[in-house]
């Protein structure tokens, strides 16, 4: 016999709208479709939250919603002889573009650490969360801000967006040059907070940095040109911005610290909680 459905997230647990400007019909349509997956798939949403621009900070007026989330199955799921998939992989509707991991491949990736996963723990913007969890991940989380694969990360993505669709052109889109300047302020704040989690939204990582007053101001200016423009909206490059993430880059290069193991009570710890939320309820 099939195991009952898992039953609808308790309303304590969603967020409340209208949070981080998300309008209540969306909000509630989200929500909705988050339950819908629940029942679909016989799991349990730990975490869902709004990724990408809206959450960095700096959204275009048609700008999609992101929602990601860390789901669980029940401890039977997982003692299975077959192979079966982690992730629940939504094709896009309309504006909406919905997946998510499961908490075992999540935590995995935590430990590593994984940026993508760090961020959703911080956005500022939820559709649902069990708090407990979300403090046990975070406490997880504080552990690997110091870790190799994070700074590798930003300097290869930012390398990477700054040679497809910054360099050589004069004219850029404004919301590929976020995928730049991101980064390298992810490599400054690094660099500048060794031990403290990169913040995930972009005027609370700024706020945070020791910077040139004429950095803030082109940054600050992107963020309004962003903020007024379509999602496909392009502007002129600005040479402030490119000196900024391009000495970024360069220091993070000579700086990266030696690859070293997950250390066991890190590794520990993230088993402990995979046991545990798997046994819940």
């Amino acid at each position: 016999m099939s195991p009952p459905a898992p039953k609808t997230v308790p309303p304590a647990r969603r967020g409340v709208p209208p949070h981080g400007g998300i309008p209540p019909a969306v909000f509630a349509a989200i929500n909705d479709r988050l339950d819908e997956l629940e029942r679909e798939n016989r799991v349990r949403i730990l975490l869902a939250v709004e990724s990408g621009s809206r959450a960095w900070g700096f959204p275009s007026p048609d700008s999609d919603f992101d929602v990601r989330f860390v789901y669980a199955h029940d401890l039977g799921w997982y003692l299975s002889l077959d192979s079966r998939r982690d992730v629940i992989e939504l094709p896009i509707e309309g504006d909406l573009d919905i997946n998510g991991w499961d908490i075992k491949k999540a935590l995995s990736l935590l430990i590593k650490p994984n940026p993508v996963l760090l961020e959703w723990l911080q956005s500022p913007i939820a559709y649902r969360a069990d708090e407990g969890v979300k403090n046990q991940l975070m406490a997880l989380a504080n552990r690997t801000a110091h870790r190799r694969p994070l700074m590798h990360h930003y300097l290869h993505h930012g390398r990477a967006q700054f040679r497809d669709h910054i360099d050589g052109r004069d004219t850029v889109s404004l919301k590929r040059y976020f995928y730049v300047v991101r980064p390298a302020l992810a490599l400054r704040w690094i660099r500048q907070h060794p031990d403290r989690l990169v913040p995930m939204a972009l005027p609370e990582l700024l706020s945070g940095l020791d910077m040139p007053g004429h950095a803030v101001s082109a940054i600050e200016d992107l963020i309004s040109r962003k903020t007024r423009s379509r999602e496909l909206g392009e502007g002129k490059r600005s040479r402030v911005l490119d000196e900024l993430v391009l000495t970024e880059f360069e220091l993070a290069e000579r700086s990266a610290p030696e690859r070293t193991p997950i250390p066991l009570d890190l590794l520990d710890g993230a088993n402990s909680l995979f046991r545990e939320l798997v046994r819940a309820p």
